[in-house]
């Protein structure tokens, strides 16, 4: 082939290469598009479903918890302030908890009463296992809640110095601390989103007249956090004595900083304890079969020919 039918080859290659890319492109974006369109008229189509979930939420599990409400006063307000600090604030959020630890307490036993009757299963071992995953359905959900309540303090742990940087800048500028806790609650709506909406809280019962140490008092009551009431201290203390706000609040915030440093090295130093267990009880006994299972294979051989001679 001549130099010029190889030079026109490569060209051909290359138009043709860029043309295929192309329409690769404008086929995925198109699919993609197609796939998004698809999935909007399915999420149109399936809302009626999950408003009827909606609706078996708010009306049957109030009913159901009603029959757990403790009758204890004492023992009310401490599960109210277990879901408050979880993050559950509404009116029906106990009964709704307690119908949905009823709900588990009560349908393995049911499910498994049906696999027995359609013959699945033994009806007896059909109930005696669901009754053994209603005892764990009676405890799970208070883990659960004990769960979220961490993971939530551990949020507001993270995002708490942040939101103190913001709020100092905010207060050297010129704001005024409500002015600044509504300007940071927006800023850390995207960022924060849980932080966002308790600082609104905050806002408002500032708008209702609570002075601002009340208010992040009460936050702190919600979240059942002491960096919180802290800092609600510092601002009380502020206003009380005169003391320069920005300043007290540079300082809290770097000592807040100090704090996570310190609480994220702990947790560092927890990990290798935590990886002892699995060490041992899976790591190890494969090692063990690795290395030493061909020497007591031939052991064993060495034995058995023994015995034959």
């Amino acid at each position: 082939m001549t130099p010029e039918g190889m030079i026109s080859l490569v060209v051909f290659l290359m138009a043709s290469s860029a043309v295929l890319m192309a329409v690769t492109l404008v086929s995925a974006r198109r699919a993609h598009l197609d796939a998004r369109l698809d999935d909007l008229s399915r999420r149109g189509e399936d809302a009626p479903d999950a408003a009827s979930v909606a609706d078996f939420a708010r009306t049957a599990l109030p009913k159901m918890g009603t029959a757990l409400v403790p009758t204890d006063e004492d023992e009310r307000n401490l599960l109210k302030s277990r879901l408050v600090h979880a993050g559950f604030y509404g009116r029906q959020a106990m009964p709704i908890f307690l119908g949905v630890k009823l709900l588990c307490m009560v349908a393995p036993a049911f499910l498994g009463f049906l696999a027995g009757s359609v013959g699945l299963i033994p009806v007896q071992h059909g109930v005696l296992g669901g009754a053994c995953l209603g005892m764990f359905g009676m405890i799970g959900p208070s883990f659960w809640l004990d769960g979220r309540k961490a993971r939530r303090q551990a949020t507001f742990r993270r995002a708490l110095p942040d939101a103190l940087d913001l709020l100092v800048i905010c207060l050297e500028g010129g704001l005024s601390l409500p002015g600044a806790l509504r300007r940071i609650s927006g800023e850390l709506r995207m960022a924060h989103p849980e932080l966002s909406a308790e600082l609104r809280i905050v806002q408002r019962e500032m708008q209702l007249g609570r002075p601002p140490g009340e208010a992040l008092q009460q936050m702190g009551s919600r979240v059942d956090l002491e960096e919180v009431r802290s800092l609600a201290s510092v601002i009380t203390q502020s206003e009380r004595f005169g003391a320069s706000l920005v300043r007290s609040l540079r300082v809290h915030s770097e000592t807040l900083r100090e704090k996570r440093q310190q609480y994220a090295e702990e947790l560092a130093q927890k990990a290798a304890v935590k990886l002892l267990l699995p060490t041992v009880l899976f790591i190890f006994p494969a090692l063990f079969v690795v290395i030493l299972g061909p020497a007591a294979i031939q052991i064993s051989n060495t034995f058995t020919s023994a015995k034959i001679k």
